[in-house]
């Protein structure tokens, strides 16, 4: 897929006063029992835009490049996906195939079906990550979390990370939290502020706030409004495509309180144009994730 011009220079603008928005966290209560922060809209403002695996439509998904051009776009908070590989090293790859990304097929011809969990961090690191998208992204890498952890910082920029498929990967919560302490971002300043913690699957969710019941937790999904408590036991966001919500959906997601004592939190995927975007923040969702966020971002201020 090419790559697509930038943002224009307003949209930046914009941009980075959402991701302001989102760093005004509610102080320094004890981080057992205070409100969780993460990504959060101002009252009546609207939605927060969150860059999906960085600028994505712009520059390699999930790679440094498309962190930092979402930066340079003015976003503040960006969406990444986590994988373990087969010596235990996280690295950060949306798909279990490394082939639709990098260039694991020429490098491995004979390893079919090139899953993550099969190669060494060594091997991973010596891939290819960008050329697939562009002449121009050519020896873009897979990183590493602890990379990408360290690259977010230097970009002052915020993190919703997805553990991907952890029934491949026993005990990839524990690795995760392991990785963000070590670099520094289960502190308070960053806990409060910068981090969530999400995936498609429940039992995860619940590790990791079983861990550390202080980091802001996401569901990926729509469950049942009758569910709904049951997720709030665990998950500060119930985070769903925006396909399959109403209105009616949104308003009963944050009627319902967290595990940190403060309503629920919707952010919905993936939305890429500007009548999905004005639909969503009708809506009243908190947050849209994009691999767009500027088509995203002009459309909800245009509303």
């Amino acid at each position: 897929m090419p790559a697509r011009p930038v943002a224009r220079p307003a949209v930046a603008t914009a941009a980075a006063l959402l991701g302001l928005a989102a760093l005004l966290g509610p102080g320094t209560a004890d981080p057992a029992t205070r409100p969780a922060a993460g990504p959060a809209r101002a009252a009546h403002g609207p939605p927060l835009v969150i860059a999906h695996r960085g600028a994505s439509a712009y520059a390699p998904e999930n790679t440094l490049a498309a962190i930092d051009l979402a930066g340079e776009m003015g976003f503040a908070w960006v969406e990444n996906d986590v994988r373990r590989t087969r010596d235990g090293e996280l690295v950060v790859v949306h798909d279990d195939s490394l082939a639709r990304t990098t260039d694991v097929e020429q490098r491995f011809p004979g390893r079919a079906p090139w899953n993550v969990k099969d190669f060494t961090a060594a091997e991973i690191a010596g891939l290819d990550a960008g050329s697939w998208f562009g002449g121009r992204w050519r020896g873009a890498r897979v990183p590493t979390l602890k990379e990408y952890l360290n690259r977010l910082d230097a970009n002052r920029q915020n993190l919703l990370l997805e553990i991907k498929k952890p029934e491949l990967y026993p005990g990839i919560e524990a690795d995760t939290l392991r990785v963000l302490d070590r670099e520094g971002w289960l502190d308070r300043r960053h806990v409060r502020d910068r981090l969530v913690v999400q995936s498609f699957d429940a039992a995860s969710v619940r590790a990791v706030h079983a861990r550390r019941p202080d980091v802001t937790t996401g569901f990926l999904g729509t469950p049942a409004v009758a569910e709904l408590p049951a997720y709030a036991a665990f998950s500060d966001q119930i985070n769903p495509s925006h396909t399959t919500i109403t209105a009616d959906y949104v308003t009963a997601v944050q009627a319902l309180r967290g595990p940190h004592g403060v309503p629920l939190r919707v952010s919905t995927w993936t939305v890429n144009d500007a009548a999905d975007a004005s639909r969503a923040a009708g809506f009243g969702v908190d947050g849209i994730i994009s691999n767009s966020p500027d088509v995203v971002a002009d459309a909800v201020h245009a509303g």
